[in-house]
């Protein structure tokens, strides 16, 4: 089995920062993809940013320039670092990553989610 633990959510004013984290532990041999997605209130979940084995990096338009994914593999660990948040930045915010077992097959797991809230 595998855990993912994150942390870093709260209550922030527009115009501020929050940094994420999310820690994978568990029956790992390797981490291929990590990923942030979020769900905001009456919306459907959607992929924010992804940065792959090699460090390569995506991002949703609507967070080009704000938000920076980044990952630790020596501890298994992806941040997101968000930056002049706006109000429609509130939602849940869930890591996922891709990771290959030690029967060297790939899997996802999800986190539990984190709550981020842009509010004055």
């Amino acid at each position: 089995q595998v855990q993912l633990v994150e942390s870093g959510g709260g209550l922030v004013q527009p115009g501020g920062s929050l940094r994420l984290s999310c820690t994978a532990s568990g029956s790992i041999f390797s981490i291929d993809s990590m990923c942030w997605y979020r769900q905001a209130p009456g919306k459907g979940r959607e992929l924010v940013t992804t940065i792959s084995r090699t460090g390569t990096t995506s991002y949703i338009d609507s967070v080009k320039g704000r938000f920076t994914i980044s990952r630790d593999n020596a501890s298994n660990t992806v941040y997101l670092q968000m930056n002049s948040l706006k109000p429609e930045d509130t939602a849940v915010y869930f890591c996922k990553v891709a990771f290959i077992n030690y029967l060297k097959r790939i899997q996802e797991s999800w986190g539990p989610g984190t709550q981020v809230t842009v509010s004055s």
